[in-house]
């Protein structure tokens, strides 16, 4: 009985990763040939959720309403490469994703984000980092809603780990409210180090608005406190910065 059930779920995933990937090769394809981010950011969304359900995989989005009707910064913990298909599956396309350097490297997947409006920031030159700050930051002061990663990677066993101060300077400086959300299920479908699928299903917990005091001593690092001790409460993996600081 075991063994059968494990032969199901190798062929469920072998089936999942084939519609995946076909479909996101069909949207990189779509979104080379649109100049506009607003109808790629559309195109994502919508595959995105159609890849979900014709793999079976359950996504349920909750308190999508508490999302504030101007822009944001949304803060999500990170813990698998399906988290970004996931957030524009469930957030609707209107956000810009802040995401590291490094993801230059894989060509399919830079255009795509390239297409959607992503800002890339380099993390281990300190001068091209403080220019990719700025840049975001002058994006958000024009208005636009941004998504971050704020541990800026993830890794195969559970835990929150230390935030970087990126999305919460971002907001404290445009004045944008920080939306701390909480992704679970995402681990573990694909893990890291894994590339087959498992089945399971999603969950998306919208968490309400929080605002930087800016009376406090240090406005950014209390609203990253904020943020995170949100996160915990709902997420249900360990805290594995306990001391709440957070690298540059």
């Amino acid at each position: 009985m075991i063994f059968l059930r494990r032969c199901l779920h190798f062929l469920w995933g072998i089936y999942a990763l084939l519609v995946f990937s076909l479909l996101a090769l069909a949207v990189v394809v779509a979104v080379a040939l649109i100049p506009s981010h607003r109808i790629c950011r559309g195109i994502v969304h919508r595959v995105s959720r159609l890849i979900l359900w014709l793999a079976g995989i359950p996504l349920e989005v909750r308190h999508l309403d508490r999302l504030p009707k101007g822009p944001c910064v949304i803060v999500a913990n990170h813990a698998s490469y399906l988290d970004g298909p996931l957030i524009a599956a469930a957030l609707p396309p209107i956000f810009s994703f802040v995401i590291k350097q490094e993801i230059r490297k894989i060509p399919g997947a830079h255009l795509l984000l390239r297409r959607v409006g992503s800002h890339f920031v380099e993390r281990s030159d300190r001068k091209r980092s403080a220019a990719d700050a700025r840049r975001i930051l002058n994006s958000a002061k024009d208005g636009q809603a941004l998504a971050f990663f704020a541990e800026g990677t993830f890794q195969r066993d559970p835990g929150l780990m230390r935030f970087r101060m990126g999305a919460f300077s971002t907001a404290v400086r445009a004045d944008f409210p920080v939306v701390p959300m909480v992704i679970r299920g995402a681990r573990h479908i694909l893990p890291s180090g894994s590339w087959l699928p498992r089945p399971g299903k999603l969950e998306v917990i919208i968490q309400l608005p929080l605002k930087a005091n800016q009376l406090a001593a240090n406005p950014t690092l209390e609203l990253l406190a904020a943020t995170r001790a949100e996160m915990l409460r709902e997420l249900g993996e360990p805290d594995l910065a306990p001391e709440t600081t957070a690298r540059l």
